[in-house]
């Protein structure tokens, strides 16, 4: 499943629309559970019930593990964050108050008691990646291929975008250049990422580039959540997101 952004209602639609077992099916969730719309709450909740996840660590995500350890968030609540502040802020039942930073986001009245232990502890546990027994990967943003994939700065595999950028370049050389291939120097079957709107490219669908398949289908922009099985590559989708709420983002 691609970056959720805290749009609940698209990722119950994915789960009911998948017919999803909530004992016996694994979810992979490639990160960014938090900032975008006003469920984050609701969003982790849903994901603690699994008995079988795989949460990775979206850049998202960590900006609020931070301030859950210190009290400090690196982008003052810029980048959707207003709607996390707003998730939990309402279920502690504090109207969320926001002061424009002197320098950019917003200096916001939540603090990290206003966040459940129980959340506290999904986002500090998330993984960085995970690689499945028939070496698929799933990382939330990519990785540099021209390194060991287990040898790359943690911040690497929720940030870098530039495997993804590499790929949608391969397909277009391969074209011209008979014989080319896309070089990785850890090999995988399939990679599978999220953190890179396809609506930037004007797709609502995953789009797959040389052996990576990026999921983030929009859901935090107003777009839509994927979620896709992985031996089948059947695909589900939500309605679009600015749809279900009324709105785009926070």
């Amino acid at each position: 499943m691609g970056d959720i952004h805290g749009a609940y209602r698209a990722f119950m639609q994915c789960l009911e629309r998948s017919s999803f077992d909530y004992r016996n099916d694994l979810l992979i969730q490639l990160g960014d559970v938090a900032d975008g719309f006003d469920e984050v709450y609701e969003c982790v909740e849903e994901l603690l019930k699994l008995k079988n996840l795989i949460a990775i660590k979206g850049n998202h995500d960590e900006w609020l593990n931070q301030f859950c350890i210190t009290g400090y968030h690196e982008q003052h609540w810029s980048q959707g964050g207003k709607g996390t502040v707003n998730s939990y802020l309402n279920l502690s039942g504090r109207k969320p108050r926001f002061i424009a930073s002197k320098f950019f986001g917003f200096n916001a009245n939540i603090e990290p008691s206003d966040i459940p232990e129980s959340h506290k502890n999904f986002f500090r546990d998330q993984v960085l990646y995970h690689v499945d027994d028939n070496n698929n990967c799933f990382v939330h943003g990519g990785f540099n291929r021209y390194q060991s994939f287990y040898e790359q700065r943690e911040e690497t595999y929720y940030w870098d975008r530039s495997l993804f950028v590499d790929a949608l370049e391969y397909e277009q050389l391969k074209t011209r250049i008979q014989g080319i291939e896309f070089e990785v120097a850890t090999p995988f079957n399939k990679i599978y990422i999220g953190h890179t709107s396809t609506i930037i490219f004007k797709k609502d669908k995953p789009i797959e580039a040389a052996n990576v398949i990026n999921l983030d289908t929009g859901a935090g922009w107003g777009g839509r959540l994927s979620m896709m099985e992985i031996n089948t590559s059947n695909l589900w989708q939500s309605d679009p997101v600015s749809d279900l709420y009324g709105y785009r983002r926070r």
